[in-house]
């Protein structure tokens, strides 16, 4: 049951305990009332949405809920050639859907690569048959040609429409019970990284001589990427997630993440803050060195690859902010289950207390991962995971 408060609070009626929370209107923040109850209870276990929703509302769930960055290990199962899944909205929902049939995880992590983004802006792209799609050449020669760019709608450029509909499908079929995080893309630098092409854009900022111009690049980039996650949250998604890698300490300097890539994810934050967007922002590699920084972000939601010192990143988020991660890839897709199982159980043991966690892998799984270890970390989770 839903209702509309005059205090513009939603009151929700839980699904399997029967108490009742209230979200606020328009802002995302939970104010749970009886939380006790509704959320530990003994005998009362949540689904899904309520489990990924505590976590990242920083409260106690039942256990620790699961994500899975699957959508190329999905695509590669439906048989088809992937460049035909990921040109297809209705496809990619079929085969997100078949995997969560299988694996029963929390959240469904749904995007069709890094190149979305920068196609709907004009850029070449290849649609791989094994693989996600890259883009190609870059759009931009030089950084005067920014202001000639546009912000495309969503739901008319090519592959965003695909994604919002793969988005809708989800939600009409899920969206009561499992959390889908529809994700935005790439983030203002990854984007403007690949408009410009990478060695451009990286001399660009080592030579400072055209500041106002990157920042101009970085502006467009960002408002690309947070369009295209309203959409998404519009079609039903219950969260929207960026990637960034490009402004972590593995390429870029924490002195220019400062100076260029800080100020625009801060700025996106805030942005769907006020539309009541949660925002999940992903770093790859290892961010040590930025972690302060990276919280200061304030996304609700922060991707860690396994590369990052986990206790580090859990003192600097600790009641701050949710960490979603950070099981390696490189294990997932060649290690053996029962090395899955203690790598789930040594990152629950540091990152569970205080709740504010999420388990899954720190980046995209490869196409041919095992099952078998995908249900090694689905059952870590229920093995050591109850709170």
């Amino acid at each position: 049951m839903v209702v509309l408060c005059a205090s513009y609070l939603l009151l929700l009626e839980c699904s399997r305990t029967g108490n009742y929370f209230f979200y606020e209107y328009g802002a995302g923040l939970a104010i749970r009332l009886e939380k006790d109850r509704m959320l530990a209870k003994k005998g009362f276990p949540m689904n899904s949405l309520e489990r990924i929703g505590a976590a990242i509302h920083l409260q106690i769930p039942d256990r620790v809920p699961v994500d899975l960055h699957n959508f190329q290990t999905a695509a590669f199962a439906t048989g088809l050639p992937m460049s035909e899944v990921f040109r297809n909205g209705a496809l990619l929902a079929e085969a997100m859907l078949q995997a969560w049939r299988e694996f029963g995880h929390d959240m469904i992590l749904l995007e069709n690569g890094t190149a979305c983004n920068a196609q709907a802006c004009g850029m070449e792209v290849i649609y791989q048959k094994d693989s996600a799609p890259v883009a190609e050449k870059p759009l931009i020669s030089s950084l005067v040609e920014v202001v000639g760019l546009e912000v495309r709608d969503p739901y008319k450029a090519f592959p965003m429409c695909e994604i919002l509909k793969a988005t809708r499908i989800l939600s009409k079929e899920l969206g009561d019970r499992v959390w889908i995080c529809a994700r935005a893309d790439q983030g203002p630098m990854d984007l403007a990284a690949q408009l410009r092409g990478m060695d451009a854009l990286m001399m660009d900022i080592a030579t400072g001589e055209e500041e106002e111009a990157i920042h101009a690049l970085l502006d467009y980039a960002r408002r690309v990427a947070t369009r295209y996650a309203l959409a998404l949250i519009e079609c039903g998604g219950h969260s929207t997630s960026i990637g960034e890698p490009i402004g972590g300490p593995d390429l870029m300097s924490p002195r220019h993440y400062r100076q260029y890539a800080w100020p625009q994810e801060k700025r996106m934050v805030d942005e769907l803050k006020q539309h009541g967007v949660i925002l999940h922002n992903h770093i790859c590699g290892k961010t040590d060195r930025i972690v302060e920084e990276f919280v200061a972000t304030g996304a609700q939601v922060l991707e860690i690859d396994h590369k990052t010192d986990p206790h580090k990143i859990k003192d600097a988020a600790r009641n701050r902010t949710c960490l979603l991660g950070a099981i390696d890839t490189g294990l997932m897709a060649f290690g053996k289950p029962d090395e899955i199982d203690a790598a789930c159980k040594n990152l629950i043991e540091i990152w569970k207390p205080d709740s504010g966690f999420i388990l899954g892998p720190g980046c995209a799984l490869a196409p041919q991962v095992p099952a078998a270890n995908i249900h090694a970390l689905i059952e870590a989770a229920e093995r050591y995971g109850r709170y």
